[in-house]
């Protein structure tokens, strides 16, 4: 391990505070990443991390080192990346998505991407899992949420209608629903990837109201709920994308349609940098292209 190594997992294990999350990032051991920064503290004659058995911390020395360290790497890397660019997008390409999202609208357009740009080799992970880009090594994420103060660059790629919906002959057996405050006596089908599966929110801006639903099948995503849905177990909330075949077909009905509650944006995020190689920026704009204009899950329903 060169010193520019020591340097690049200085900075990985100062970024996630762990000497395994680094080595992880990086690609060598723990035992490799904690000998590699003791050697770099000896040469610099200063202790740069402070270490516990829970917690790794940046001394002040640390701290100021970090910051020209990081800068080092970066350019060091958009050096790189620059000279591999020339000859056009090449190399692995990671990339991670929320599952229904993923397995619903990305499939045909990542293979239409590795059709295109058969330099790119793309290894792609399916997880509603928030991921750390930085520290699991991934180049982007699609992500359907409000995006909260980030060090991350975002870019909008469309929106995301949340549909209430149920199966026909539930409602024909229990009638409609015409106001949200009604679904707090009905059964719901409940989906943990919220972070409140049975808070419902209605309406927007002042015209928000929130009603706690119960339901006994909680279910661990949308296309679980939909299809406990279609079998007249009770209503289901999901992205407009995860139910609209089932909507065309006429499988489900939405329901409260002048209560929606805001969309949710959906973005194409990747970790800040100064060169952004081409290999993100023309998958990104594969993105953008694609979604571009009505979705097509708004399509063939209302």
């Amino acid at each position: 391990m060169d010193r520019l190594d020591e340097v690049r997992l200085f900075v990985a294990v100062a970024e996630a505070r762990s000497f395994a999350a680094a080595a992880r990032r990086i690609g060598v051991s723990p035992a490799q990443a904690s000998k590699a920064i003791a050697r770099l503290e000896d040469r610099l004659s200063a202790r740069l991390l402070n270490r516990t058995t829970r917690d790794v911390s940046l001394t002040d020395t640390g701290r100021a080192y970090l910051e020209r360290a990081r800068s080092l790497v970066d350019e060091f890397d958009a050096l790189e990346t620059s000279v591999r660019d020339v000859s056009g997008p090449r190399g692995l390409l990671k990339v991670t998505a929320p599952m229904s999202f993923g397995s619903v609208e990305l499939e045909c357009v990542i293979l239409e991407f590795a059709r295109a740009y058969p330099e790119v080799s793309l290894e792609v992970s399916l997880s509603d899992r928030v991921t750390n880009l930085v520290e699991e090594g991934y180049d982007v994420a699609v992500r359907i949420t409000r995006m909260a103060d980030s060090s991350l660059v975002a870019r909008k790629l469309g929106e995301a209608r949340v549909v209430t919906c149920a199966a026909p002959d539930y409602l024909q057996r229990e009638g409609r629903p015409m106001e949200p405050s009604e679904l707090a006596h009905r059964e719901a089908i409940l989906d943990l990837n919220l972070a409140d599966p049975t808070l419902w929110s209605f309406g927007r801006g002042a015209a928000r109201v929130d009603v706690r639903v119960h339901g006994r099948l909680r279910l661990s995503n949308a296309e679980a709920c939909l299809a406990a849905a279609r079998y007249g177990f009770g209503v289901a909330r999901a992205p407009a994308f995860a139910a609209a075949e089932d909507l065309r077909a006429g499988r489900l009905s939405t329901l409260l349609c002048d209560f929606e509650p805001e969309p949710m944006p959906i973005y194409a995020v990747y970790p800040h940098a100064r060169h952004l190689s081409a290999k993100v920026r023309v998958f990104v704009d594969h993105l953008a292209r694609h979604f571009s204009g009505t979705p097509r899950w708004e399509q063939g329903w209302t």
